[in-house]
């Protein structure tokens, strides 16, 4: 029995996914990063292997062929997957794995894994969305204009995730995603994977 609890975390660009779950994995050492593989270019301070495995189309479209993604999906015009063995083996070792993807990829992982645990982190609002991903000062206004209108159809998705968190105060929002992920762990099936000798007596005649 698997007693590692998948944590799927999905949110439009700009609404601080990417800071929720770096403060989440800061403060809940059962939590590991599953790390993904992009065909995307590293941004700055990114580095391979920690953020993502940064790699070339032609090598990800090989591997998508032998089916070693667990899940992959196009956006923005790149590609991003997950490895299969990699995760049900850290899983099966006992670790709580997390996994930011987007709602397609989310869909994919929810098929494969019907026990894994999904969030989704929305802005307090499309003007907030707009302002943030203005101030990061990395993209024009047109990648702007296509990445907010991404978001609202990313959005549409929200009510097929577990747990919703609107991140207004970042410190708010972490609270909200900790107890989130806190709950998750005494679910029956994971708690008597991790605890089996407690549930012995239910094999008993």
């Amino acid at each position: 029995m698997i007693s590692g609890t998948l944590f799927i975390v999905a949110a439009p660009s700009g609404a601080g996914k990417t800071t929720l779950v770096s403060r989440l994995l800061e403060h809940d050492s059962q939590v590991r990063h599953s790390i993904s593989f992009t065909t995307r270019a590293p941004r700055s301070g990114e580095q391979d292997g920690r953020e993502y495995h940064f790699i070339d189309v032609q090598r990800f479209l090989a591997m998508r062929e032998r089916g070693e993604f667990a899940e992959w999906a196009e956006v923005h015009d790149n590609f991003y997957g997950t490895s299969r063995h990699w995760l049900e083996q850290r899983m099966g070792e006992g670790c709580d794995m997390l996994l930011e993807i987007d709602w397609q990829g989310a869909q994919q992982m929810r098929k494969q894994f019907p026990e894994a645990v999904s969030i989704f982190i929305l802005p307090p609002s499309i003007a907030e969305l707009e302002r943030r991903l203005r101030n990061r000062g990395s993209d024009s206004e047109e990648v702007i204009a296509r990445r907010v209108a991404g978001a609202l159809g990313e959005m549409r998705h929200v009510a097929e995730f577990d747990f919703v968190i609107i991140n207004k105060d970042l410190d708010v929002a972490l609270d909200e995603l900790r107890a989130a992920v806190r709950a998750s762990r005494l679910r029956f099936p994971r708690q008597r994977a991790r605890h089996p000798d407690v549930f012995r007596f239910l094999d008993q005649d």
